[in-house]
């Protein structure tokens, strides 16, 4: 039913900028909780960027002031640009959408992944030194 496709990302040097979008599809955008996870291998799946139903945005603490996210309804589309990029941001970036509250958490960094319903596929990042 509902499709989520990221792209937009790719491997830049640390400092360097990457803007990643994703377009929902195949469905109606039913809570308006989007937002961004990374991972890693060996480490969990963690919330960078939310944003809800009422516009509200919160970001993981270590990309504060240099990520931004940013939706556009009538696209059904969510973006996140990405700035002053450093090597720990180094990771599969997904894009994702669901109601949190039904399982047991809110629309908000943080946000455990579980609490996510539709997934994109990731689109990689990696920043180099």
């Amino acid at each position: 039913q509902v499709q989520l496709a990221e792209s937009g990302g790719g491997s830049v040097q640390a400092g360097g900028s990457l803007r990643l979008s994703c377009r929902a599809s195949g469905g109606t955008e039913s809570s308006g909780c989007m937002g961004w996870f990374r991972q890693v291998p060996g480490k969990e799946r963690e919330a960078v960027a939310m944003i809800d139903g009422a516009g509200g945005i919160s970001y993981l603490d270590s990309v504060k002031g240099r990520f931004t996210i940013s939706q556009d309804s009538s696209k059904n589309a969510v973006y996140l640009q990405m700035n002053s990029l450093q090597v720990e941001d180094t990771g599969m970036y997904y894009c994702a959408t669901g109601s949190p509250w039904r399982h047991g958490f809110y629309c908000g960094v943080p946000v455990a992944a579980l609490g996510m319903d539709y997934w994109g596929k990731g689109t990689q990042v990696t920043i180099s030194p």
